[in-house]
């Protein structure tokens, strides 16, 4: 079997340390490169060539799905799986929908993960046994269709937002001038029918986006 390269995106050095002990025992699997935040993350990716790329969402400054789109669009072939804090649904959904091949909760078995990046690596998608539960749930619920309805950089602008990031900000993060920045907000709003600032974050909040 060939073998698959990896590299662990994590802000915490803690939690990158124990996915690189519990990978190498794994004959098949090396762990290539590690990365704290975004910008690391989509450098390492080009610089290190890995074949899988497991990766946190909440990372400082742009997140791990923010992360995923400028990797992408670098190397469209690269496959990556999110390993994140959060279980619910507009998450998994969100970044399955940009692009991720995997979406696994940390509350997973560690063979998960193992059992998970050799999916990935394949090309196959492998969602944890909890997201899937959570994500065949939120079908019905139609709030959540309303979040769907954002396209993934509104979702991102919707994330930042809601943690009390400034719309100039928000747009030296993901490269975007303010005006842009303040068209998707107004976009937003209208979609999530949120007349003004608390709205949003009082509807965000029903799902954790403000976490």
């Amino acid at each position: 079997m060939t073998m698959i390269k990896v590299l662990l995106v994590d802000d915490h050095a803690i939690v990158r340390e124990g996915y690189r002990r519990l990978l190498e025992d794994e004959r098949n699997i090396r762990v290539v490169g590690d990365a704290a935040n975004a910008a690391q993350a989509c450098e390492r990716a080009l610089a290190l060539g890995p074949d899988v790329v497991v990766m946190d969402i909440a990372l400082p400054g742009a997140s791990g799905i923010e992360a995923m789109r400028r990797m992408l669009k670098d190397k469209p072939l690269l496959r990556v799986l999110i390993f994140s804090m959060y279980d619910d649904a507009i998450f998994a959904s969100r970044a399955l929908q940009a692009g991720a091949l995997g979406y696994l909760s940390k509350g997973s078995a560690p063979e998960v993960l193992v059992q998970a990046i050799y999916a990935v690596s394949r090309g196959e998608r492998y969602v944890s046994a909890d997201v899937a539960t959570n994500m065949a749930q939120s079908a019905a619920q139609p709030v959540l269709s309303e979040l769907q309805a954002l396209t993934p950089r509104e979702f991102e602008i919707l994330r930042l937002l809601v943690q009390g990031e400034t719309v100039r900000r928000i747009g030296e993060r993901l490269g975007l001038s303010e005006k842009t920045v303040a068209n998707h907000q107004s976009a937003i709003r209208e979609k999530l029918g949120a007349r003004n600032s608390a709205q949003l974050a009082r509807f965000a909040a029903q799902f954790g986006l403000s976490v």
